[in-house]
């Protein structure tokens, strides 16, 4: 229980510096830049895929979650934060490497989540570019963090708040999970089997960092295909699923968007281990 509580410490106090600089550009936007400049930040999201899922591949969920609080008042597009939540490798990448797995698997493993974010990414913002998205650079007035003292003390009000939530939820999630443990869910995840991502890519959406821990843990014992894993750590991007819960008022939205994740996890999985077959015959 010592260690649960560690860790979920740790993973929250890590996110502090992310969320807070995601707050203080939310906050800047809402307050200080005129309306042509919020059209103009808008239209120069159209590389946002691109961008999205190469800063996505950095180690950890903190970008994803500053990206969340992004789209949440529509600084970055649909498609950017599916690219970027697709992309995001959490722990994965410190897994590999203290296992002393070969680089041309990790990079082979970090460029298919990149490529697969990318074009997600690019097929959902040109899917949804006849539609006019809504504009709303404000945070503030539902929170009520008194922000006309200054951006930085709203700032750090509002991290607080999202900090609290996070940490919370976390430490339940990973309770379930160290009481769980790995040994049993590997008798869920149909190794012999292609549908092995119908389950690792739920698994992946759990909102947490031990979701990823366990996926990469589960693979290199062999437990899961390399299909499998690859379709949980699409889904996987740590706490940002809260923080998306927890920002975005839209549940509908926010629901249309894990159902995303997880078709796109489940799919890439599917088709990634029927290559693999094709190519071991």
């Amino acid at each position: 229980m010592q260690d649960v509580l560690l860790d979920t410490l740790t993973d929250t106090l890590k996110l502090v510096p992310f969320l807070f600089v995601a707050f203080l550009i939310i906050e800047f936007v809402e307050h200080k830049l005129t309306d042509k400049n919020k059209t103009t930040i808008s239209k120069a999201g159209r590389f946002g895929p691109l961008w999205g899922s190469l800063l996505g591949a950095i180690p950890q969920c903190g970008f994803s979650v500053m990206a969340t609080n992004l789209y949440a008042i529509r600084i970055i597009s649909l498609g950017t934060l599916i690219s970027i939540f697709l992309a995001t490798s959490d722990e994965m990448l410190p897994i590999l490497l203290s296992h002393g797995i070969r680089v041309s698997l990790i990079v082979e493993i970090l460029a298919i989540k990149v490529v697969i974010g990318m074009i997600c990414g690019f097929i959902i913002d040109l899917v949804l570019k006849c539609k006019k998205q809504e504009i709303k650079y404000e945070i503030c007035n539902d929170d009520h963090c008194d922000c006309e003292h200054g951006i930085f003390k709203s700032s750090l009000k509002h991290t607080l708040i999202i900090i609290l939530f996070i940490g919370l939820i976390s430490l339940i999630l990973n309770i379930i999970m160290h009481t769980v443990g790995i040994n049993y869910l590997s008798k869920l995840l149909l190794k012999n089997s292609i549908f092995g991502s119908t389950i690792t890519a739920l698994i992946g959406l759990i909102p947490s960092c031990a979701a990823s821990v366990v996926q990469t843990e589960l693979y290199l014992k062999g437990a899961i295909s390399f299909g499998a894993m690859i379709g949980g750590l699409l889904t996987g991007s740590g706490v940002s699923i809260l923080v998306l819960f927890k920002v975005n008022k839209d549940i509908k939205e926010n629901i249309k968007i894990i159902g995303i994740l997880y078709l796109v996890g489940v799919l890439s999985g599917v088709i990634i281990d029927i290559i693999n077959n094709i190519v071991v015959f």
